[in-house]
């Protein structure tokens, strides 16, 4: 993980809404996944979306990246509404995400896989590549380009020409982060980051979170079971419980909030106390 001098706390963020669900709900046979989700991802923050397994974390992203069409409900992204948008073009507005399961392309290079990313933006077509018209050139040099910046600023550039599948665990994480900032989002939903690090690499990942908002500009979504990073990064916290959203605000208030810890402890607030800041979620 690159190093970096940023060590202050988040702070509160007031932009306007870059992305907004309005009483999202979508349903699987009987199974209600979300039922009325409505919360705003607002310019430059960094938001974190919390809840039990099961709460609907990842189906929220799903839907916000056109993997699932909601039942009812709308989508917007800066005042625009998704509809039926496809991934691609959703991607192409600017919202791009990584998984909870590693999805690399382990036989290609790191350089190669973000530069799949980088290709987001492409217009040349199959006659352009087969030609090597002006165009493709320039795509590609720029796609390169764009690549290979992204790759530097998250310590991948001595990687470039290492086969994906051969990279440690820690840095084919950020290689998707790359593959996903190569598209040039103004969104940027990460889904469990920090699953299968160790405290020091959780450490550093809380770092290069702030970096990517502070220094790229760029808005973050965060799912993420590890409460110390998810209190510690984010400017505000949304809380999921069976599809429904029951808590929304600043860390402190979040983890103090009697519905929540009753989500997560199973048990009535007076009970449990306050969540341990260091604990897994």
């Amino acid at each position: 993980m690159p190093s970096t001098s940023v060590s202050e706390q988040p702070v509160t963020r007031n932009g306007a809404a870059l992305l907004s669900l309005d009483d999202v709900s979508i349903q699987f046979g009987g199974l209600k996944a979300l039922d009325g989700v409505s919360f705003d991802v607002r310019e430059g923050e960094i938001l974190g979306l919390i809840g039990p397994n099961g709460a609907g974390k990842t189906t929220c992203f799903n839907v916000m990246t056109g993997v699932y069409q909601p039942t009812s409900g709308e989508v917007r992204f800066a005042g625009e509404p998704l509809g039926r948008r496809k991934r691609f073009a959703i991607t192409r507005l600017g919202i791009a995400r990584t998984f909870q399961n590693i999805r690399l392309f382990g036989n290609m290079t790191a350089l190669e896989n973000v530069l799949v990313g980088a290709d987001a933006h492409h217009r040349t077509n199959v006659i352009d590549a087969l030609v090597r018209s002006p165009r493709h050139r320039r795509e590609e040099r720029e796609g390169e380009e764009t690549a290979r910046e992204v790759m530097k600023f998250l310590g991948l550039e001595r990687r470039a020409d290492e086969l994906a599948r051969n990279l440690s665990y820690g840095e084919q994480r950020r290689l998707e982060i790359a593959r996903a900032m190569a598209t040039k989002p103004r969104l940027l939903c990460l889904d469990e980051p920090a699953a299968g690090f160790n405290p020091a690499e959780k450490a550093q990942l809380m770092d290069l979170i702030r970096r990517i908002r502070d220094v790229r500009g760029l808005t973050v979504l965060l799912i993420e079971h590890d409460m110390g990073l998810v209190m510690g990064v984010s400017d505000r916290v949304a809380v999921l419980e069976f599809g429904r959203k029951i808590a929304e605000g600043a860390p402190v208030d979040v983890r103090n909030d009697p519905a929540v810890i009753a989500a997560y402890l199973g048990t009535e607030a007076d009970d449990a106390g306050e969540f341990d800041q260091e604990g897994d979620l």
